[in-house]
């Protein structure tokens, strides 16, 4: 895992915990598999906070493409650009 600036895991951070971001959307933005992401968030969350993510984002559908049932409607953060490889949006 690459060195990452504190702007870009705070990003990775905000995305892993939307519902309807993919980890997979944030391994084409900023290379790290769901693992990593894992890895990441438990290093720098508090206990509580990670295991309360983990146990949201456990078996839910829409954090994995392949297990969503919708094609269309998806959900995109405002502060995220139009050109989807941008890995981190302005604000």
């Amino acid at each position: 895992m690459e060195e990452l600036d504190s702007i870009a895991i705070d990003r990775i951070i905000e995305m892993a915990w939307e519902d309807r971001t993919t980890f997979e959307s944030i391994e084409f933005q900023f290379g790290l598999k769901e693992q990593e992401v894992i890895d990441l968030m438990r290093r720098e969350m508090k206990l509580k906070s990670f295991k309360n993510w983990r146990k949201r984002v456990q078996g839910r559908k829409t954090k994995h493409e392949k297990l969503r049932t919708f094609a269309k409607g998806r959900f995109k953060c405002t502060r995220q650009r139009s050109i989807s490889n941008n890995s981190i949006s302005k604000r």
